[in-house]
């Protein structure tokens, strides 16, 4: 039995080849984008999946005052106190929550490592790595001890044992104790871990928010109640401190200040559903996109609901041409039942083809995939095969039953009188998909228009600063106790180059805010603004107005002693009126006491220091030589666009022979740099294009599949129209107006969710445009269009039939 349906399933792809190819080509499409969802879906949320210590590990988050900026960063006495008077703590760690880069040496040989990390004897606590080598507990008990992963001590060491080992990191040398093995994907993947973090000067500032903090809580502990704990602790040592020593009432104090609120994340839940800190990240590895995974895997499903009513529908119209056999096969004394079974048998063979054009599609798609995400995702693992044994067995089940059942219930009689083909049987089920497709192929099309508009506003939008023509190079100096002296006299040197036009810097990086925060409160406001250390010319090179008062002058002694800049937003945060030569109570520390007065000089038009989803926050602006930290990692340079090559060259043989012999010369243009602040939305409006092709294409196989099944139902009709004396474009247009119908009923059904999807969204962003009309009338046009030129075509074909051929045996 089994064999005859399989040869009566060859026959039918051999008699339908265009429409057996369509079949099988849309549901590759639409099982491709599945499993594209399924491996981005898995390897997001198998994220620390490994480690152990997962469900009872936080990582802790500060909301800090009333601007509500959220710091993935903590003090140590505020760690070591919730240790020291919370029982339910059982470990806590303090690490970077970045990672650095840097040159290790061991011996004469040294490597560049690029994800180096600094932490405390509790970071395997948190991080179980497996300890391949050395030693496995208290392992950076000791501040020079380190530990390295398996693959550096390769590269590192060969075949030596690195245990015991000395190596040199950032003019420090550390001693190896243990080799571990990294598992991904972990939100953490350091290659070196160096136990040299707290610095003895912070043990007692609680101001310092300076340290990554994660605590280990007992497996029975209610995180409620330990969160509750740590409050108080912040509570009895900041708040109420701080307010009897400002002589106010706890009331009065937090009304004007604000309160520190702590947060804490599972490490389990904290790459996609954790707090994400004002920085933008939590770990090294980063924060999860949750959003663009919800999009991922939302279109996807309805791009596999549109193959799978695409399928029906070419299925459900086909089966005309199969009537005389499914009723001949009942007279000979086939069941319903039987009649079912072989047409999902026919169903599970074409969804096995389906299933194996779409992993071809995957495997060949896969790299450029990898690439649009950032990951190394493969197709491999058990968990990928039984959602893959699972999604066979669901679009059999979607696509197979209905057209079997819609089959097996075709009338005996009916059919072997030949009358089935002028019936109206299942012909509105068709109607209603068709409608549908419309409506999915209407959102798609808005949603990559808007997309697309508001990626190009965040492109072409003014930022209030220049970047043309200025690169930001890395200034890798490790010594900072003369790292101003060497900047100055590195500036100098570079002006000199040809093609050198200008040299600035700041402590921070453009896009991706500054490298401090320091809040304060004048007149019972409070503001917690960036800092902006910079060189005096910083802002005249990027092209940065002052839009009252002066910009800041080597020509004024005290412009590096005690005046600085504020911006248009810390000026509306403070309500000031007339703010030059207001002065000030700083948040800046001088290293013995907190408080210095600076007198305002100048008001700095606002410009975007964060991407566009951020607003601009307030910001204040003070020379280096003022706070002497020098805590910038980069320089500016403005070159000429002529012998652009030229200049870069000396710049790099400069660099590499004066300021870091060890590190490799690296540059980035601003511009550039600053647009990866939105490379996620770009992303998005790259899925929104490539998936609307797709969805465009499938929807054309169903509108000319069931145009064309429409239309050869109706070739006696048409013969006789002709033999009366009917016109072609009367013929034509009496063909194409029911599709018409259905492109305007089915665009009206997409506006909808295409609409309110949309606006949530722009909501993500601080500066976005506005939805217009414009967006769904070309939508609608553009469907109009397209359904007019395949139908018409279709149709026109129709009209030029032979009339005898269809009239010679009525």
């Amino acid at each position: 039995m089994i064999y005859n349906w399989f040869k009566i399933f060859i026959y039918h792809l051999k008699q339908n080849k265009l429409f057996s190819f369509l079949n099988v080509l849309g549901l590759s499409i639409g099982i491709a984008g599945v499993i594209f969802a399924i491996l981005y879906w898995n390897n997001e949320n198998a994220y620390n999946r490994w480690n152990s210590e997962k469900e009872n590990s936080y990582m802790v988050l500060n909301k800090i005052g009333i601007t509500g900026d959220i710091w993935a960063s903590c003090s140590i006495p505020f760690g070591n106190t919730c240790k020291a008077t919370i029982p339910e703590i059982e470990q806590i760690s303090f690490m970077n929550t970045w990672y650095n880069d840097g040159v290790i040496k061991f011996g004469s040989k040294k490597i560049i490592a690029k994800k180096i990390t600094v932490s405390d004897n509790g970071f395997f606590d948190m991080f179980p790595f497996p300890i391949i080598k050395g030693a496995k507990k208290n392992i950076l008990k000791e501040k020079n001890s380190a530990a390295i992963s398996e693959e550096q001590a390769k590269l590192l060491f060969a075949d030596e044992d690195p245990i015991g080992k000395i190596i040199t990191y950032d003019n420090k040398s550390y001693v190896i104790k243990s080799v571990y093995q990294i598992i991904s994907p972990s939100s953490i993947e350091p290659e070196y871990v160096f136990g040299d973090i707290v610095r003895e000067n912070d043990l007692n500032s609680w101001g310092n928010f300076s340290y990554g903090l994660m605590i280990k809580i007992k497996k029975n502990a209610d995180p409620e109640a330990v969160l509750k704990k740590m409050q108080n602790v912040n509570f009895v040592n900041r708040t109420l401190k701080d307010a009897k020593e400002s002589g106010q009432t706890v009331e009065q104090y937090v009304k004007e200040n604000g309160e520190i609120t702590v947060i804490i994340d599972q490490l389990e839940k904290s790459r996609l559903h954790g707090t994400k800190s004002s920085g933008g990240r939590n770990f090294p590895e980063g924060d999860g996109n949750l959003q663009l995974l919800y999009i991922m895997v939302g279109l996807s499903i309805l791009i596999l609901v549109l193959s799978l009513v695409n399928y029906i529908n070419l299925a459900t119209a086909s089966a005309i041409k199969r009537a005389k056999e499914v009723g001949v096969r009942k007279i000979v004394g086939a069941s319903k039942s039987q009649i079912i079974s072989q047409f999902i048998f026919e169903t599970a063979i074409v969804v096995v083809l389906s299933i194996l054009f779409a992993l071809a599609i995957v495997e060949i798609s896969l790299p450029y995939y990898n690439t649009f995400l950032k990951k190394t995702l493969i197709l491999n693992g058990s968990e990928f095969y039984l959602q893959l044994i699972f999604i066979f067995v669901l679009v059999i089940g979607l696509a197979g039953i209905f057209p079997a059942i819609y089959i097996s219930n075709f009338e005996t009689l009916k059919v072997l009188k030949g009358n089935f083909s002028r019936s109206k049987s299942g012909i509105w089920i068709r109607n209603s998909m068709l409608i549908f497709q419309f409506g999915i192929a209407a959102f798609f099309i808005i949603g990559a228009l808007i997309v697309n508009s508001q990626v190009n506003y965040m492109m072409n939008k003014d930022l209030g600063f220049s970047g043309s023509q200025v690169i930001r190079v890395a200034f890798n100096y490790d010594d900072y106790k003369t790292k101003g002296g060497k900047y100055y006299t590195t500036k100098q040197e570079i002006l000199k180059i040809p093609g050198v036009e200008n040299v600035s810097t700041f402590a921070g990086t453009l896009g991706y805010s500054t490298n401090s925060s320091s809040g304060f409160t004048h007149n019972g406001m409070f503001v917690q603004p960036r800092n902006v250390e910079m060189d005096f010319d910083f802002l005249e090179m990027m092209k940065i107005k002052v839009v009252k008062g002066r910009n800041l002058s080597p020509k004024y002694a005290s412009d590096t002693i005690n005046n600085w800049l504020i911006n248009e937003a810390c000026v509306k945060a403070l309500g000031l009126k007339n703010p030059i030569n207001t002065v000030i109570t700083s948040g800046f520390s001088d290293g013995g006491s907190d408080g210095l007065k600076f007198k305002v000089v100048g008001v700095v038009k606002d410009f975007h220091i964060t991407g566009l989803q951020n607003k601009v926050p307030p910001m204040v602006f003070v020379n280096m030589k003022t706070l002497k930290t020098y805590n910038f990692q980069n320089i500016l340079v403005k070159v000429s666009p002529n012998n652009l090559t030229e200049t870069l060259a000396k710049l790099k043989t400069y660099f590499e022979k004066n300021v870091n012999q060890d590190y490799p010369f690296f540059y980035e243009f601003v511009n550039k740099g600053f647009a990866k602040t939105y490379e996620e939305q770009v992303k998005q409006k790259d899925l929104f294009f490539i998936l609307n092709l797709v969805v465009i294409v499938i929807a054309i196989f169903g509108l000319f599949a069931l145009a064309s099944f429409s239309m050869e139902r109706r070739l006696k009709e048409i013969a006789i129209r002709k033999t009366l004396g009917a016109e072609t474009d009367v013929l034509l247009k009496e063909l194409s107006k029911q599709y018409i119908v259905f492109c305007l009923l089915g665009f009206a059904i997409g506006i909808v969710p295409a609409y309110i999807l949309l606006q949530k969204w722009l909501e993500n962003f601080a500066f976005r445009i506005n939805i217009s009309v414009i967006p769904f009338s070309i939508a609608l046009v553009s469907l109009l269009i397209l359904t007019l030129l395949i139908v018409l075509a279709k149709a026109y074909q129709v009209t030029k039939i032979d009339v005898l051929k269809y009239l010679k045996y009525e």
